[in-house]
């Protein structure tokens, strides 16, 4: 017997009795409550060498518990399971001073390796100093055994400055992970910078990234400052750093290694302090066996490794994205929508090559051009076959005729980049109104040949109000045969 005691919290029984018998087989004897009063009572008496406990207890939420246990016993190690498995509740148990997150179900035996390891921790040197929290909730939704791993990860960076390489293929959210690491690390209180390597022309990445000095170039009229500058003391997100060429690798190399840069045009070298996170949908090490990414970069970049997995990866996410962008589009002003079996199902059926991305534009698109409130499974399959292109049984546009879904769908292409650009325009479900009014009384007039009675009938308009918007929009009359 090692003689140390392991303090159990857990009001489920059957859980509580399973974790409490493997604990007391590996040799520690076990305290076991179903109470966060029992637990807070134990640790102040001086009881416990360990604790293991459930986030939702009767009486309190754990994760609240947990700064009053460090700060009374901070050389206490307090494992945390929970099936509330979000990145928040990871972060959460993280930042007050839990020694591992455990999103339940989990394996026993990761369990016991992780109270191997508290013990040894707390016999070899007393705990780090907590990382002070934030409430700030996360735009990643997911609790699939996948996204639980990321949650995990996050977790653990919250409290270094280490870089980070992000992997994944378009549209999996490498961006939001990137600002998690920032908002919740050590630098949330400096800036986060983002660029994109594949947006900016080869001949203008050093300039964008080091900045250049006043006449470096034709066209440099003023000293401007880098991004490196501008992420001074936060984070420098490098997305797409794949596309980055071969010369501004060399500079970026030196950066990291020497913590100092020098604008383009410039004599002095500057230094720097950001932390560098970078993310890219190729296969970078792929890239250094073709001699098109530089290796020592590589390297150095691939300090911590995350990995995103493609939404097809993790289906059981599908409702929960679809219903928090739902949620989005009406805080936007869009009408309410809700999702029925069918279409879910339909939803988690699809193969969705453009991952998280493709699903949000899915789910806007529905919440503006539909007007019924519950979406049902057909409705999603016109929707993911017009994604696709117009289906083979479907006849094309006449020479002339106006294309109501292309005026719509490239509206809500020019809103949505915008609106992830950052100046979204106002009003958009007005705008989308205005876009697609025109061709819409254009088309419909068409299809009744001039028949204004039948297109007013079609449109439900009265006949007075579509004669009106007709001089107002300036729309020609094709008369029928």
């Amino acid at each position: 017997m090692s003689g140390e005691t392991i303090l159990v919290a857990e009001d489920d029984q059957a859980i509580r009795t399973v974790v409490s018998r493997a604990l007391s087989r590996h040799g520690w004897r076990v305290q076991a409550t179903s109470v966060a009063a029992t637990l807070w009572r134990w640790v102040a008496e001086g009881q416990g060498d360990a604790v293991v406990c459930d986030v939702m207890l009767p009486d309190e939420n754990s994760l609240d518990l947990l700064p009053r246990i460090r700060a009374l016993r901070p050389d206490l190690p307090v494992i945390v399971m929970s099936a509330q498995n979000t990145l928040l509740t990871a972060v959460r148990a993280t930042e007050r001073g839990a020694f591992e997150y455990l999103p339940k179900p989990f394996d026993i035996g990761n369990l016991v390796a992780a109270v191997q390891r508290s013990l040894a921790r707390r016999r070899a040197r007393p705990p780090e100093e907590p990382v002070p929290e934030l409430d700030e909730p996360l735009p990643i939704i997911g609790r699939s055994p996948a996204m639980q791993e990321i949650y995990r990860i996050v977790a653990r960076l919250t409290g270094t400055d280490l870089t980070v390489l992000i992997a994944g293929e378009s549209g999996t959210g490498k961006e939001l992970v990137a600002r998690a690491l920032h908002d919740f690390g050590k630098r949330r209180a400096g800036p986060f910078v983002a660029v994109n390597m594949a947006a900016i022309p080869k001949d203008l990445i050093e300039s964008e990234l080091f900045g250049h000095e006043k006449g470096a170039f034709t066209g440099a009229v003023a000293r401007r400052a880098g991004r490196f500058e501008q992420a001074e003391g936060g984070t420098l997100f490098l997305d797409e750093i794949g596309d980055m060429p071969l010369e501004a690798q060399t500079r970026l190399l030196r950066v990291l290694q020497q913590g100092e840069f020098v604008p383009v045009g410039g004599t002095q070298p500057t230094r720097t302090d950001v932390r560098i996170v970078a993310a890219s949908h190729r296969d970078l090490a792929q890239m250094v066996s073709q001699g098109l990414f530089r290796e020592d970069l590589f390297y150095r970049l691939n300090v911590v490794p995350i990995r995103l997995p493609a939404l097809r990866e993790r289906t059981e996410d599908i409702p929960a994205l679809a219903q928090h962008f739902l949620a989005k589009a009406r805080a936007e002003g869009l009408p309410a929508k809700i999702l029925s079996p069918g279409a879910i199902a339909r939803l988690k059926a699809h193969s969705w090559p453009g991952n998280v991305r493709e699903l949000e534009n899915l789910i806007r698109r529905i919440a503006v051009l539909y007007s019924e409130e519950t979406i049902e499974e057909a409705i999603i399959e016109r929707e993911l076959a017009g994604a696709r292109g117009r289906p083979a049984e479907e006849p094309a546009a006449e020479a002339g005729e106006p294309d109501l879904a292309r005026a719509v769908e490239g509206f809500l292409d020019r809103f949505f980049r915008a609106y992830d650009e950052g100046s979204p325009p106002a009003a958009v479900y007005d705008r989308v109104l205005r876009e697609v009014e025109r061709p819409l009384i254009a088309r419909t007039l068409q299809l009744t040949r001039g028949n204004q009675l039948k297109a007013a009938d079609i449109l439900g308009l009265n006949r007075n109000t579509l004669r009106k918007k007709i001089r107002e929009l300036d729309i020609p009359i094709v008369r029928g045969p």
